[in-house]
């Protein structure tokens, strides 16, 4: 048998599983119960499952929808496809039930792996599912038929599964979030996933054995390969902004944990509650915040809970291109903060090793092949477009969302972020919003972060959308607010009003309205929903209340 490719994820568990087999590689505390599982037992429960489903008939290259809560199970039945080199499908449930339904039909899984529930629905919503052949129950099985993850187990046996995954084979299709857009399937290769866990160490300097609690069941699967020790948490991922703090602060304390990832909303949360009760986190080394801009007020907060050594990160990148670009809150607070208060935009850092980034003309179009001309002088906001090995090549089964997507360029094509922004004189990325965002009037191109940041400046602002109502070209622009309470709506209007006519890029804003809470994405609860608020807000300017 050939050997497997060290570009290959799978094979980087069975390496770990020899180096640190007898470490934890996994923690699930639930309740007043505790799981664990060592790098070894979790290859051979990799391997135990991979058998079981080639056994059962899954194959090389079967797209495989799984549906199973982060934990163990989800761990190992992920590396277990890997290793037969089938390709686990990954959606968030919390995209709702019609975005879910459409992204498996587009997706057209060959088999299934999932809770109950997820089963339920299957045949409750059978043309979703008109795909799936094989079917795999986590959990106690009902009246659907297949086999369960139990069966699979005990048929599955010890040895090593036999096939040899390319590096360049499909790994995994993870859906994007869906928030300015329907939620699209992004193809990841091995060779990909590989190169992000790599650069992702030597960017961040994780050493193996250290304790990570990741809130995002995907990066779960990125500690485990890079040699650290997994807390799952006890919460829902789909609610970060609804965590307990008290129990995730309790899994910090308890376990010693050095890294963590979460969206902004989930440590807004975390770290109110750390100072209301005078609580500190000294073991926390770092934290990588992303999914939005990160408030350079929610980073001062940390300063009085971290160690003075201990760094945060808020990393820039997307489903698609992951990472891009990263800063860390020493240099935002020291350096790029207040230029943020005064609608600079805000800095993401520089493009990361390896990866090239540069900034194009903005154009709704598709744009095919590759220009030089293309490229806007340092310092003009225009879209970011990136180049490296990790980024995905294509989405699955979506050829025109590729086109608009991609720019070819010879043998290779830069992929166009859907984001706006500038590089400063130390070519440091300035992010200015999504380019579907920016609000355009019969004079002037708004952009939503540079305009929002300077009407957050006012204390009685909680935060700001800046949306666009009308026909493109000829839009209103509408700033909508998310007020503290105890507000006299007239003065704080003027206020701002005033605020906004001090600063040139907010002077066409003549329209304020305000919303109790505003929508947020599904995956981290942190960036703003700016189309449902542009439709509302239409609404409330053709018949105000």
């Amino acid at each position: 048998m050939t050997a497997p490719s060290p570009e290959n994820i799978a094979h980087t568990l069975e390496r770990l599983a020899e180096e640190r087999g007898e470490a934890d590689a996994l923690i699930v505390p639930r309740g007043g119960s505790v799981s664990r599982m060592t790098f070894r037992q979790l290859d051979r429960d990799a391997n135990r499952l991979a058998n079981g489903l080639r056994r059962y008939g899954f194959a090389q290259g079967d797209r495989v929808l799984v549906m199973v809560p982060s934990g163990i199970d989800f761990i190992a039945l992920t590396f277990g496809l890997f290793k037969i080199g089938a390709v686990p499908v990954l959606i968030d449930p919390g995209l709702g039930r019609r975005n879910v339904l459409n992204c498996i039909a587009s997706v057209q899984p060959q088999g299934m792996i999932a809770v109950p529930l997820a089963h339920a629905a299957r045949l409750w919503f059978s043309k979703s599912f008109k795909s799936v052949q094989l079917n795999v129950t986590v959990g106690r099985r009902w009246f659907w038929g297949g086999a369960t993850l139990k069966r699979i187990r005990h048929r599955g046996g010890t040895e090593t599964p036999s096939e040899t995954v390319a590096p360049d084979d499909p790994a995994a299709i993870l859906f994007t979030s869906g928030s300015t857009g329907p939620a699209k399937g992004v193809l990841y290769t091995h060779r990909m996933f590989f190169q992000q866990v790599e650069l992702l160490r030597r960017m961040f300097q994780i050493e193996p054995g250290e304790m990570d609690l990741p809130t995002f069941p995907l990066f779960a699967l990125f500690g485990v390969v890079l040699g650290m020790t997994c807390v799952i948490p006890d919460m829902d991922p789909a609610r970060p902004a609804q965590v307990n703090p008290q129990t995730l602060i309790q899994h910090i304390q308890q376990y010693a944990i050095t890294t963590s990832f979460g969206s902004p909303a989930l440590w807004n949360t975390v770290s109110r509650f750390c100072l209301e009760k005078n609580i500190q986190l000294p073991t926390l080394k770092r934290i990588m915040m992303a999914g939005a801009p990160v408030p350079g007020s929610l980073l001062e907060r940390f300063d009085r809970i971290l160690s003075p050594d201990a760094v945060i990160h808020t990393p820039y990148g997307a489903t698609e291109a992951l990472p891009v670009a990263s800063i860390s809150h020493r240099e935002i607070l020291d350096h790029t903060w207040e230029q943020t208060r005064q609608g600079k935009g805000t800095c993401v850092g520089k493009a990361v090793d390896g990866l090239t980034l540069k900034i194009i003309k903005i154009t709704d179009d598709a744009v095919d092949p590759w220009d030089d001309s293309l490229a806007v002088p340092d310092g003009t906001i225009g879209e970011v477009v990136v180049q490296s090995p990790w980024v995905t090549q294509q989405y699955f089964n979506l050829e025109e969302a590729t086109r608009r997507a991609k720019i070819r360029d010879g043998e290779t094509f830069w992929h166009r972020m859907g984001d706006v922004g500038y590089l400063d004189e130390q070519n440091r990325l300035w992010f200015c919003g999504r380019k579907s965002h920016r609000v355009q009037t019969s004079e002037d191109v708004l952009f939503t972060i540079p305009c929002e940041a300077v009407f957050n400046t006012h204390p009685k602002v909680k935060r700001s959308a800046l949306v666009g109502v009308g026909p493109k070209a000829n839009q209103t622009p509408v700033i909508i607010i998310e007020a503290e309470e105890n507000l006299d709506r007239e003065s704080v209007t003027q206020e701002l009003l005033k605020l906004g006519a001090s600063h040139a890029i907010t002077r066409p804003i003549l329209k304020v309205l305000y919303h109790p809470a505003f929508p947020v994405d599904i995956r981290h609860n942190a960036k703003i929903g700016r189309e449902q608020l542009a439709r509302w807000a239409a609404t409330q300017l053709t018949n105000p209340t």
